[in-house]
């Protein structure tokens, strides 16, 4: 995420975690939601060996790949100047970067013992990955528009105050829902989402949301709310008839190419892939994923993302506190063009479109976040354009 909407998301994220000591103080294993927000205290060394084995940690299901494979041809190799990118991963515990310009490889750097066939855990990159099935479905005609009400495809939100939330404002996190974000308050939203008991088989998300009572009218007020994109992940299951591993291997990893299977975690009282992270694929897969978005969401020639969709999530729909920069369907974007998936602990699949450049990175940074880490990957952003606006890579399309 960028600064200033960071601070208040990421901050609060830990602070949810702080308000599980009381609960796993109790006679009883901690959940898996517990044991996943504990993640976030990990020491360094636990998060580099354990970030790249999630999917073996978790309960987790796999997107297979097919036998086709999108080639990643090797480009002119791109310098970024004397020890630049050793000193960009050393200190931030960077595990791979991989930099495409037309399609071709033109940088690729693996650190930590991680290498090309292992996976790293995304955290929130899987946000913008689970937007993106949802803008196929709607494409798919799974979903039928983005005026459609959440009640229309989860019925137990229909005597809630998400039953006439629409899927854009899900989407723009304009739901109107009340949500609490004072981190400092074990007692908030977020803080006690995941810790209840499962109720009738429901995701822990959606019994939770189901209860929060409307604050304004739907549309009119930005508020970020970490729970809707486990709801998002949730109606697109629900509209597809299928887990989100399973349509994502059905439309984007077996069909575009992807290389290895990656994995999603699944929630422990239903079963459903966790639309809001979880998500691990190989550096590789992650820089064809950023591909895919930069063809125009086109396999083949043909478009597999609604136009509707990729209109609206590539441009700023709403607002943040960073000049320049906004919001799209759960993508980040900035005035240039550019945007990005965005995820903590330094995961990143970046797109500028102006320059056929893509961007994947994965780590462990030594914290969630901090203005001196979002910091040093905005330089390292801007030294990749630099380097390859003075060594340009001919387009052979």
């Amino acid at each position: 995420m960028y600064p200033g909407i960071r601070s208040r998301l990421l901050v609060a994220v830990l602070c949810l975690a702080v308000a599980l000591p009381s609960t796993a103080r109790e006679p009883h294993a901690p959940t898996i939601g517990q044991q996943r927000e504990a993640v976030l205290f990990w020491p360094q060394a636990q998060r580099e060996a354990q970030f790249r084995r999630m999917y073996r940690r978790f309960p987790s299901d796999r997107a297979a790949h097919g036998t086709h494979v999108h080639a990643l041809p090797p480009g002119r190799p791109l310098t970024l100047g004397e020890g630049v990118l050793a000193r960009y991963m050393g200190p931030r515990h960077i595990a791979g970067v991989m930099v495409l310009q037309h399609g071709r490889v033109r940088l690729q750097r693996y650190a930590l013992g991680f290498g090309p066939a292992q996976r790293w855990e995304s955290f929130s990159v899987a946000k913008s990955v689970t937007s993106t099935l949802l803008g196929i479905a709607l494409q798919r005609g799974d979903i039928h528009g983005m005026d459609d009400t959440l009640g229309t495809y989860i019925p137990e939100l229909r005597d809630s105050a998400y039953a006439d939330v629409t899927v854009q404002q899900l989407l723009t996190m304009t739901s109107g829902v009340h949500w609490n974000e004072d981190y400092a308050d074990a007692k908030s939203d977020v803080a006690q989402m995941y810790l209840g008991a499962c109720v009738d088989g429901q995701a822990h998300v959606l019994s939770y949301l189901a209860k929060q009572p409307r604050q304004w009218p739907a549309g009119t007020h930005w508020n970020y709310n970490t729970a809707e994109t486990d709801l998002l992940g949730i109606l697109v299951q629900r509209a597809t008839h299928r887990s989100l591993v399973a349509y994502l291997s059905q439309t984007i990893w077996k069909p575009y190419g992807m290389a290895s299977d990656a994995y999603w975690i699944k929630d422990e009282c239903d079963g459903s892939d966790t639309g809001g992270s979880g998500l691990s694929a190989t550096l590789g897969d992650y820089a064809r994923l950023g591909q895919f978005m930069l063809d125009g969401g086109r396999i083949a020639g043909r478009p597999v993302v609604a136009r509707a969709w990729l209109d609206g999530a590539l441009r700023r729909q709403e607002n943040v506190d960073e000049p320049g920069r906004g919001y799209g369907y759960l993508w980040w974007t900035d005035s240039d063009g550019s945007y990005a998936a965005i995820g903590i602990f330094g995961q990143l699949v970046y797109v500028d479109p102006s320059r056929q450049l893509v961007i994947a990175q994965v780590g462990a940074w030594p914290h969630a976040t901090s203005d001196a880490l979002m910091a040093a990957r905005r330089e390292f952003v801007a030294a990749v354009k630099h380097a390859v606006d003075a060594q340009p890579e001919k387009s052979t399309r």
